[in-house]
């Protein structure tokens, strides 16, 4: 063939398994699935959970060559020189897998995870996250109700133990999860523990961010900010990390204890002046703080050689977000992630997916409002504008051109203001709220349904982790006497919920074991389009593909 045939020859070829072919002849080959789309949402909900499960993650974070171990590319030889920490909800699986690969060469370990988790787990099912009878990791629990305690803080005190006593010699693995700056308190002396968490909880109440609680939380504790790193100094430090915060912030996880933070505490002093709240400080805060300078500066700068630290997240949001892509695919739908970043108002975000539903199943052109407000909520709710306009250039792509099912797939920790005593959660009002967003759209299979579920298998104070929802979820409320504004004034997600549908809507899969924050999944099927030189069709027919 010569060559410039080669060009226009691929072209043509290419336009053969593009979906462009449905414009050329009216047929596009789908993938049949005989589940429902209800079927489908919650098989792909479990997906992404099983995607990031503890002994899952470590075994594709971690790999075992003869005597040594790999991790994120780098190698670390083993001398029966293994130590082992960890702290956080998902730790006890990620430990029983650690020590499974590792095997002779873990010498010893200490872990700090969720009172009554243990017990919690074998009444589960879920014996391969605990350890074995003859492991040589203690396990201590502690933080009831997720706020430190002194059971936490002993198991703190274990592991600074631990730590201090390794030599350049050692290896210290190190791991960490959502839940993990509770169980492992440590104030720096003469402050209480007590005193502590009184400073930062005053400075919650007063509003400081995140970033500036963080800040103090750091300059108060011995371990946060790097400061179990420096504590194990000069052994090698790996962290491997399940992050449950938005973006995987190394130094926000469980307040970063392997990440060098510098904290001055004139910056500190300078946040609790703009609180008031720097006259009524207890004399031992008063009294760290009065050392100045940065507490850290000799420590070395973190790298991966000797002495140094090597931090690796191995399951976040995203890892369970392309799992579930991988899966839709083969469910029969197109799979779109939208964000992993999803946060702001529940209220905000559940608009968001609202619009975007009704943006997809449009069969006319999108009225351009449509477009500019979802553009305008974008930066509300942690959707980055490029991320928004992507996601509808693929649906309108989709519409126009008749490709089959989508799944949009996102991501995050959206946030409910309480105004009322009911019972619910984050994910159950989230999928409520969406519901009525969709009121008026057909109903599945032809119209969407969403589904939005925390991944550690709990939802508030219920045993849902989330709800699935559709354009019906009003009409049927409205038919079992149900009071929707009621509920949602109240927070009373789960009490609703349970009534609707006679509860079939909740998502119940049950403790995971994980967390990386919460799944959110608009199903969207096929838009009807009209097939061209169809016998069995009229001009005014249209046909689901």
């Amino acid at each position: 063939m010569h060559q410039p045939l080669q060009q226009p020859m691929a072209r043509i070829l290419s336009l053969l398994h593009s979906q462009t072919l449905v414009t050329l002849t009216g047929v596009r080959r789908t993938v049949v699935c005989r589940m429902s789309l209800e079927a489908r949402a919650r098989e792909l909900f479990a997906t992404a959970v099983e995607a990031v499960q503890p002994d899952a993650v470590v075994r594709r974070g971690v790999e075992r060559k003869d005597d040594s171990l790999v991790i994120d590319g780098r190698t670390f030889a083993l001398r029966n020189n293994l130590h082992l920490v960890g702290f956080g909800k998902a730790v006890l699986g990620m430990a029983a897998e650690a020590e499974r690969i590792a095997g002779d060469h873990l010498v010893k370990g200490v872990i700090s995870v969720p009172h009554g988790i243990q017990e919690t787990l074998r009444c589960h099912g879920k014996s391969q996250m605990l350890l074995k009878d003859n492991s040589r990791i203690k396990v201590m629990e502690g933080a009831k109700h997720n706020l430190p305690d002194g059971d936490a803080q002993h198991a703190a005190q274990c592991i600074k133990q631990l730590a201090s006593e390794l030599t350049e010699k050692d290896l210290l693995l190190v791991l960490i999860s959502g839940g993990g700056s509770a169980l492992l308190p440590a104030p720096i002396p003469p402050i209480s523990l007590e005193e502590k968490h009184d400073v930062t909880r005053r400075l919650a109440g007063a509003g400081a961010t995140i970033q500036e609680l963080n800040t103090v939380r750091r300059a108060l504790s011995l371990l946060k900010g790097g400061g179990l790193a420096h504590v194990a100094h000069p052994a090698q430090v790996v962290a491997l990390i399940l992050s449950d915060v938005i973006g995987d912030p190394l130094d926000l996880i469980a307040s970063g204890p392997t990440v060098r933070t510098d904290v001055w505490p004139e910056e500190v002093i300078s946040i609790l002046q703009s609180y008031k709240l720097s006259d009524s400080l207890p004399a031992s805060v008063k009294e760290v703080l009065g050392r100045g300078s940065p507490r850290w500066e000799n420590i070395k700068e973190e790298s991966a050689g000797k002495g140094g630290v090597l931090n690796t997240v191995i399951g976040s949001n995203s890892i369970a977000l392309k799992s579930a892509g991988r899966r839709a695919r083969e469910l029969g739908f197109r799979p779109v992630v939208l964000s992993g970043d999803v946060c702001g108002d529940v209220k905000a975000v559940s608009r968001l997916y609202g619009l975007l539903a009704r943006f997809a199943s449009s069969r006319e052109e999108p009225a351009p409002e449509l477009a500019a407000e979802m553009l305008r909520l974008g930066p509300e709710v942690g959707v980055e504008s490029w991320d928004l306009c992507r996601t509808m250039q693929v649906l309108d792509e989709g519409r126009k051109e008749g490709w089959g099912a989508t799944c949009l797939l996102a991501g995050g920790e959206p946030t409910v203001e309480l105004t009322g005593k009911g019972r619910g959660g984050r994910n159950q009002e989230l999928a409520l709220r969406v519901g009525l967003e969709l009121r008026g759209m057909e109903l599945p299979p032809k119209g969407p349904m969403f589904l939005s579920g925390g991944t550690d298998g709990q939802d508030g104070p219920t045993d849902a982790a989330g709800a699935i929802t559709d354009g019906g979820l009003w009409e049927e409320a409205r038919a079992q006497g149900l009071d929707v504004e009621g509920t949602l004034k109240d927070n009373d997600s789960f009490t609703f919920l349970s009534k609707v549908s006679g509860g079939h809507r909740l998502l119940s899969p049950g403790l995971t074991g994980t967390n990386v924050m919460d799944v959110h999944m608009l199903l969207l099927p096929s838009i009807p389009i009209r097939i061209p030189n169809d016998p069995e069709a009229d001009d005014r027919s249209l046909r689901y593909m």
